[in-house]
């Protein structure tokens, strides 16, 4: 009894992290999001679900959501279909496959700070790497202001999010297909089935559980694209990238209107959670067809 009593004791640092830097925060925020505060004053009046009502009101709100979204699906398609083909590519552990993998895999060490630089240098219309190498092999009718032009700027940004962890997810579904044993892929192999066949009832179904986590991520890394946006656009132009998380940035230190953002910011937690947990329910292993 004793040493299950000792146990329980390890558990207790998380917990305190935990309830320090989430719960607590969390119920803050709920509180602020019934006030007027402005992030400055010693005093503050409670306003009821007035910022609730603003929030779902505000046009640029309803903007930054659809953004959020258009954002979102676009990083979680290609991020995951690219991923997935070149984890098909590198499944094996050769050692020009393992060189590839790392190589795929270093954007995700640096700091969305400077991935963030990296594609603002990339999309530049004047000096940028994308519309030189385009004029160069004869294709300079695609070059274009990739940042500047309201109706690409936010697929642009979200070509450099997908970019930036690409690597990560492969990792991710590498180790998914290296769960696969082999005679699985063999058996129907020796029955005359074609690549296809095999990856669509045999290896997708039992790459569910890695799918899922990649999906369900990448969902979430798209949605807490703060540092990225804000680096390269700002939320601009004409507030075509502004997403969620810039809005409340916005609300909260740039018009101090802490009450405002909280509301939002609550908005923005349940938005995510609706998000994943429709995504869990549509990818539930038992559900794909086998």
């Amino acid at each position: 009894m004793g040493v299950r009593k000792t146990i329980y004791w390890f558990f207790v640092p998380g917990l305190l992290l935990y309830l320090t830097f989430f719960i607590y925060p969390t119920l803050k925020g709920l509180y602020y999001s019934f006030t007027d505060w402005d992030g400055m004053s010693e005093t503050l009046n409670f306003v009821g679900l007035r910022n609730y009502v603003n929030v779902a009101e505000n046009t640029i709100f309803h903007k930054a959501l659809f953004n959020n979204l258009k954002f979102m699906f676009s990083v979680v398609i290609v991020q995951t279909l690219v991923s997935l083909v070149l984890a098909l590519l590198l499944v094996r552990n050769t050692k020009v496959n393992i060189g590839l993998r790392a190589l795929y895999f270093f954007p995700t060490i640096l700091s969305s700070a400077a991935v963030g630089f990296i594609g603002t240098y990339l999309y530049d219309p004047n000096s940028g790497l994308l519309n030189a190498v385009l004029n160069q092999i004869g294709l300079s009718f695609l070059s274009n202001n990739w940042l500047g032009d309201p109706s690409i700027a936010i697929y642009s940004v979200a070509g450099i999010q997908a970019w930036a962890h690409i690597g990560q997810m492969i990792i991710l579904f590498v180790a998914g297909l290296h769960g696969i044993p082999e005679e699985l892929n063999e058996a129907p192999r020796l029955d005359g089935g074609n690549r296809w066949q095999i990856f669509r009832f045999v290896t997708w179904p039992l790459l569910a559980p890695a799918a899922t986590l990649v999906i369900a991520y990448t969902t979430i890394q798209s949605f807490k694209a703060f540092d990225l946006i804000y680096v390269m656009t700002r939320g601009g132009p004409s507030y075509s990238t502004e997403i969620l998380s810039t809005y409340i940035y916005s609300a909260a230190f740039q018009n101090y209107n802490f009450g405002h953002a909280s509301a939002a910011s609550i908005y923005f937690l349940a938005i995510i959670a609706l998000v994943t947990f429709v995504q869990f329910k549509a990818l539930r292993s038992d559900k794909l067809p086998n």
